[in-house]
């Protein structure tokens, strides 16, 4: 087959070479002409993503795999176009459209019959239908469900293991028509493979949904369940605080019973996914009003880490703090909706010196952020760690000479680790 994936980021990039590495001929299209020179140098754009150098490497020097920024190069003749365009979405749940309708566009006009357009970026449920199969008609002139099909199909992956992810869940499909979802399935069934699953009720593989808005509600309802969870795990953790009692201990016990499955509390939720998808939920049912208070709950963790830093303290006014951990997860080079920001800004706004330390960012790229970084070994009063990079599991007073406090956001710690300071954990007794 001949494939296009539009836009060559930290997910449609690995797609993108899953695809070549099964054999079909594939091209990338995305607006950022690094991005593309990159790509075609084989030389992954973004760090921290498993397999993919390599495969990256294999795929473009097969010829399998080349990128460019036209569009007009890209998608005449094409088998199948993958989308997956970033859709950002802003506090009071209002998708901001712009690159997806460009996008859209730019595929419309240079439509030909034949094609499967299969839209990836998570999508308030109806959009699919509503938004994107009449513009691509309109732009090309073609007929949807005739001349070209359209469906819908959430990427249910993680950053820094895609392809494993790829292999691991199953992959769900909604198309706007019968035949639509037929060629969706033929589609993904040719360009992934799957593990063994049988802890599921049907076998891995694609599951037809049986219409794009069940596909996008999938996609809503699994993120929006997490982000609701950690809520409820972090209202534990406050409870626990206050009663002397250790909320991880609790979580355990709570889930040696198959029917509990309560996530664990921290310092900020943050990424592409859980704290963006359920705002799209919320375009779709303003009256949900346990989603809206799971989204303020989490959003109120850091400053509640910065209460918890302030009490140890007796006061930040003046103090220097060190922020351990820019990016949004572990191990994973990207400050989407990252904790860090919240918990800088609480910081400063009583007082405190905050600066910042991550092993995967330069002190420039920090700077960028708006930060002040911050090398181990330089003093400081007090620390948060924000991020659970492996490396602070070792990370200990000696680390930073004159902490006085720590908050461990992450629970990567120990109180042993910090002698001579006071420790503190999220939803764990003084």
């Amino acid at each position: 087959m001949r494939i296009t994936v539009v836009a060559l980021g930290k997910i449609g990039l690995p797609l993108a070479v899953q695809f070549a590495s099964k054999g079909h001929t594939v091209v990338g299209v995305d607006v950022d002409p690094a991005v593309v020179a990159s790509v075609n140098a084989a030389i992954a754009p973004f760090p921290g993503e498993a397999e993919l150098p390599e495969r990256l490497s294999e795929v473009v020097g097969s010829g399998l795999l080349r990128a460019t920024t036209d569009y007009s190069e890209a998608i005449p003749d094409a088998d199948a176009v993958v989308v997956v365009v970033p859709l950002f979405v802003d506090a009071e749940a209002r998708p901001d459209w712009t690159w997806m309708d460009s996008a859209t566009a730019s595929i419309g006009r240079h439509l030909t019959a034949g094609t499967l357009v299969s839209y990836e970026t998570t999508l308030p449920v109806g959009t699919t239908r509503t938004r994107w199969a009449p513009r691509l008609a309109e732009v090309s002139g073609l007929t949807e469900g005739t001349d070209f099909h359209v469906a819908f199909s959430p990427e249910r992956v993680l950053s820094g293991r895609i392809f494993a992810d790829l292999r691991r869940y199953p992959k769900l499909i909604g198309g706007l028509s019968a035949a639509g979802a037929d060629r969706a399935r033929e589609f993904y069934e040719q360009v992934l493979e799957f593990d063994e699953r049988p802890d599921l009720d049907r076998p891995n593989g694609v599951w037809d949904l049986g219409s794009a808005e069940a596909a996008e509600f999938a996609k809503l309802a699994e993120t929006t369940y997490r982000d609701v969870n950690i809520a409820l795990a972090n209202q534990f953790a406050q409870f626990a605080e206050r009663t002397g009692i250790d909320v991880y201990q609790v979580i355990e016990a709570s889930n040696s019973q198959p029917y509990s499955h309560i996530h664990r509390p921290g310092i900020a939720v943050g990424g592409h996914c859980i704290p963006v998808y359920p705002r799209l939920y919320l375009w779709n049912d303003p009256e949900a009003t346990v989603v809206r208070a799971a989204r303020e709950a989490n959003s109120l963790m850091p400053a509640h880490a910065v209460d918890l830093l302030d009490a140890a303290t007796g006061g930040l006014d003046g103090a220097t703090v060190v922020v351990l951990g820019a990016a949004y997860r572990g191990g994973v080079k990207e400050t989407a909706f990252s904790g860090v920001f919240p918990t800088v800004a609480e910081l400063e706004a009583r007082g405190a010196v905050a600066v910042v330390h991550d092993p995967l960012y330069t002190d420039d790229e920090l700077r960028t952020l708006g930060f002040r970084p911050y090398h181990l070994g330089g003093a400081a009063d007090a620390a948060v760690i924000q991020t659970d990079h492996a490396e602070y599991r070792s990370l200990g007073s000696t680390d930073i000479p004159g902490v006085r406090a720590v908050v461990d956001g992450r629970r990567v710690s120990s109180p042993d680790a910090w002698p001579g300071a006071a420790y503190r954990v999220i939803g764990a007794a003084v």
